[in-house]
């Protein structure tokens, strides 16, 4: 075999990602990469800094202080009210995906501490129904507003979703009220709510809870925005800007605060816990 058939086959096995793999094709740059050297830098291209896909517990094992991560509410599963068929039930949808993922929902909850700094933590996971928020989805992340307030900490959510969840139909799109009306009470007490803002962040979750944070950090090039490009186009008949979706543009346009490299995030939400927290009288004297 002669050399460029050799790499060939290197980049249709990157490209395959099975677990024989030991290769990474960058969907960015294209660089072909032994996949221990993207995994040092948290799934971050070491050539040109994208920032690819990762799970739910990738993310928290990132963010959160070794061992101090409490998951809460793991038992609660969504069911299906509706009895709603598409070209599959949602009921074999949902066993799909918890066989897929192992997970109940594509929400990851529980309580961590931050570089010393306590916090309660919601993630979302787009490898469960493209991290869509249905019922139960919501109510973690309200019982992890509520146990924030009773706590005094910071709140967190970070988001990777396509929107709300179609096969629940209103009671979805009822999360979207329902979390929000949830942190207006978090900040009634004074406390923090910091979105992060990965990819993809769309629908129903960028139209509610993800953009109401105090702070509002998203990673580099992370697509946010409410409906596709193509729908946008076809309704306003327009041609849009070249990366009008992306993180850059929206930081330029003043919709997010700040986008912060992965491997940086941990101690830039630590120094913004501290900043609100640390001799803040409004926490000390919330009720």
């Amino acid at each position: 075999m002669n050399f460029a058939s050799l790499f060939a086959n290197m980049i249709n096995t990157a490209d395959t990602k099975d677990e024989k793999s030991n290769w990474v094709k960058c969907p960015k740059c294209l660089a072909l990469m032994y996949y221990k050297e993207v995994d040092s830098k948290h799934s971050v291209c070491p050539k040109c800094n994208h920032h690819f896909r990762i799970d739910a517990v990738k993310r928290q094992e990132i963010l959160c202080d070794e061992g101090t991560f409490v998951e809460h509410d793991a038992s609660l599963a969504p069911i299906d009210p509706l009895k709603f068929v598409d070209k599959k039930s949602y009921k074999k949808r949902l066993d799909e995906a918890k066989s897929k993922t192992g997970k109940t929902s594509s929400v990851l909850s529980g309580s961590c501490k931050i570089n010393g700094m306590e916090a309660e933590l919601v993630i979302f996971d787009f490898s469960f129904m493209g991290g869509s928020l249905g019922s139960v989805e919501g109510e973690k992340i309200v019982r992890g507003i509520n146990r924030a307030i009773e706590k005094k900490c910071g709140f967190i959510i970070i988001s990777a979703s396509g929107g709300a969840r179609m096969q629940e139909s209103t009671f979805s799109l009822l999360q979207m009220s329902k979390t929000s009306a949830a942190l207006n009470r978090l900040h009634n007490h004074g406390l923090p709510f910091i979105s992060i803002l990965t990819d993809p962040t769309m629908g129903g979750v960028s139209a509610s809870f993800a953009m109401l944070g105090d702070i509002i950090i998203a990673e580099p090039g992370a697509l946010i925005g409410f409906a596709g490009q193509r729908v946008i186009k076809q309704t306003v008949g327009v041609d849009l800007p070249e990366g009008f979706q992306r993180s850059e543009f929206l930081l330029e346009h003043g919709l997010i605060d700040m986008i912060v490299d992965r491997n940086d995030m941990k101690k830039t939400v630590s120094d913004l816990l501290k900043l609100f927290l640390e001799d803040n009288p409004r926490v000390a004297n919330a009720s």
